[in-house]
């Protein structure tokens, strides 16, 4: 049974386990009550996994077929996931490698092990892996979006730190002059001029027209433009100049085209989150925003089925931390295997909401004042969150700061105290 899941399980009539790779699949099949195994291989083609599924869907009466693979997202989960008679089983890759650490001490590797071992998990330690079970088509399409910008957003700030340290090398103002690179000014103005000596060309009244059409505001245009003429430039080897800047202007390209493609996405992001019939839920709570809202709604989904209480989501989202145990020892330290994405999100919505929300302030306030660094008061609010918004997200309602003041009061809450002698407002 899938981990979160109150129904029982379907019957199933064989047991799948797949070694995926990017050209062929090696498979190791089980049907129920039997003894014997399996193999083959299975071509990386549409066309071959089609065939593949209808021949296993045919010889066992389209009943239920649970399927253990070493990949959560990817092009074989995807092929795989729209039949219905397939029950798919993520396998952590962490789980498959101690496993074969324990049963294979050799250490060699090779594909039918593999997939053997990975219905060997699927069989004998099923209650333990939590069943992928698709979130609607309305959920999914938000789910990819937010997912394909972050990625987006990951090569921006990628490419954000080439450029900087490109430039620091032979226009180390730059880096000084603007707070922020990746953004169309500085991409527009080192297009044009790439170098401190081109830029110094350039005269005051020209240099003033580009920033005001960049909508630089009056005070820091002027700062910037008496700057630029009383720089220094960088002493360095010409060819070495000459070689990198003409690389800045390449890396600014990427900026403006990854800045425009994030663009794209937000919008299109906005449309569909608009559409989903839970998108209010996501849009009450406070910091969200119209990129955080996206996000956590993603991250909760649409099955109100698949956890059966918030401590299941913060243990799965890595929020909460890893009790250890051993003798008379015992220790709490950060959860690492988890999906960072789903982590991500909650631990920067949690310190977006600390500027929009009473409580939230002053319970960061109290961390802090606890001996917690920012980060760890930052996840001990996300985890508290997590638990006022699963409640709202299973009743459908949005969230009400005021009625959680008044929960608060009502409970004589040391966080109400702390929000009425004004801790909360104090950030």
């Amino acid at each position: 049974m899938a981990k979160g899941k109150i129904d029982p399980e379907p019957e199933f009539a064989a047991f799948v386990g797949i070694d995926w790779a990017d050209r062929k699949h090696v498979w190791c099949l089980q049907a129920a009550g039997s003894a014997k195994r399996e193999t083959g291989e299975l071509e990386h083609k549409v066309e071959a996994v089609e065939a593949w599924v209808a021949e296993l869907c045919q010889r066992f009466g389209h009943r239920p077929i649970a399927v253990a693979v070493e990949q959560v997202k990817g092009a074989l989960v995807f092929l795989l996931n729209k039949y219905e008679c397939l029950h798919i089983f993520p396998v952590p890759s962490t789980m498959t490698a101690k496993m074969r650490e324990a049963l294979y001490p050799s250490g060699a590797k090779d594909d039918p092990r593999d997939a053997d071992l990975l219905l060997d998990i699927l069989w004998q330690h099923r209650d333990k892996l939590r069943r992928l079970s698709p979130d609607n088509e309305a959920t999914r399409r938000v789910q990819n979006l937010v997912e394909e910008r972050r990625k987006l957003t990951a090569e921006k700030t990628a490419q954000g730190n080439r450029l900087t340290s490109y430039l620091k090398i032979y226009f180390p103002q730059m880096v000084e002059w603007f707070e922020k690179l990746d953004m169309p000014l500085v991409c527009d103005l080192l297009e044009r001029w790439p170098t401190l000596e081109e830029l110094q060309k350039v005269s005051t009244e020209e240099l003033r027209t580009f920033f005001r059409q960049h909508h630089c505001h009056r005070g820091l245009r002027e700062r910037r433009i008496l700057a630029i003429s009383g720089a220094i430039p960088a002493k360095g080897d010409r060819a070495v100049i000459e070689a990198k800047s003409a690389v800045v202007k390449v890396i600014v390209q990427l900026i403006r085209s990854l800045l425009q493609g994030i663009a794209e996405l937000d919008g299109k992001i906005e449309e569909v989150a608009a559409e989903h019939p839970d998108f209010f839920i996501f849009e009450s709570l406070p910091g969200a925003g119209a990129v955080m809202a996206p996000r956590l709604l993603a991250a909760f989904g649409s099955q109100r089925d698949r956890y059966r209480c918030a401590d299941e989501l913060q243990t799965y989202s890595g929020i909460a931390p890893v009790t250890e145990r051993s003798g008379k020892r015992k220790w709490v330290h950060f959860r690492w295997a988890c999906p960072k994405f789903l982590r991500q999100s909650f631990h920067e919505w949690a310190g977006h909401s600390i500027v929009q929300s009473a409580w939230a302030r002053a319970y960061y306030q109290q961390q802090r004042d606890r001996g917690s660094d920012h980060h760890a008061a930052v996840r001990a609010l996300a985890f508290k969150w997590i638990r006022i918004v699963f409640r709202c997200w299973k009743d459908r309602v949005a969230y009400d700061e005021s009625k959680y003041l008044a929960a608060l009061a009502k409970r004589g809450s040391p966080l109400d105290k702390l929000v009425v002698v004004g801790i909360g407002t104090s950030l």
